[in-house]
């Protein structure tokens, strides 16, 4: 039982107290047959990246010049760092905005300075939109702005809001277990169906911060 609710996200409760380094613990988890090709954990790896490769290029259009590796990347990075939270006493490093924020503010920093550099009057042209009145142009362009600066703090805060509330749930679930007596194995059965549904959530969170991330690069190119 833990001693605090939120113990699972203090970085002390870490494995051997690695703390954040638990952010790339994921490489140690790889099988050894994983680094020799070809075999079957590499031909899942490479369909997946291909799969992954052909959406964000559907998304960019024509605009995508290699780019979609980078976003590939940080999914991936980012699934194996959601899903490395799910293992018992692992520091849940997806769960602070100092992480989240630190991947979701560099982008949008550099998608803001590449468009007003390259791009200034279509990166003006988004902030009134196609057949806006001219009474409401001033109010459409403090309602974009807004909505663009606060951009990467949506990111990181949906990011860490869903795997704040999976942990909590389940620390709770474990926790009334010990005293659950007659219904232990229905909170044992509901503890599973939480620990796969959280494992899709690994999966969906990662993918949205990466799609918003490409639709929001397409804009400014």
């Amino acid at each position: 039982m833990m001693t605090n609710l939120f113990s699972s996200f203090d970085p002390s409760t870490g494995i051997f107290s690695l703390n954040w380094i638990s952010s790339i613990m994921y490489i140690f988890f790889f099988p050894m047959v994983y680094w020799y090709f070809p075999n079957r954990y590499m031909m899942i790896f490479k369909n997946t990246m291909m799969m992954l490769n052909n959406e964000f290029n559907t998304l960019m259009g024509t605009k995508s010049i290699g780019s979609s590796l980078i976003f590939i990347s940080l999914f991936m990075f980012i699934m194996y760092n959601n899903i490395m939270g799910l293992t018992p006493y692992v520091f849940t490093s997806s769960s602070h905005l100092v992480f989240t924020m630190s991947l979701a503010l560099p982008l949008w920093i550099s998608f803001m300075l590449f468009g007003w550099i390259n791009n200034t009057n279509h990166m003006f042209c988004h902030l009134v939109p196609v057949g806006t009145p001219n009474l409401l142009m001033p109010f459409m362009v403090c309602i974009e702005t807004i909505s663009n600066l606060i951009r990467p703090g949506s990111l990181a805060v949906r990011l860490t809001a869903n795997m704040i509330a999976g942990h909590l749930l389940m620390t709770l679930l474990g926790n009334s277990s010990i005293e659950s007596g007659f219904y232990l194995m229905l909170i044992i059965m509901v503890q599973v169906m939480l620990m796969l549904f959280e494992s899709a959530v690994c999966l969906i969170q990662a993918y949205v911060f990466t799609v918003l991330s490409t639709l929001y690069s397409s804009e400014v190119v």
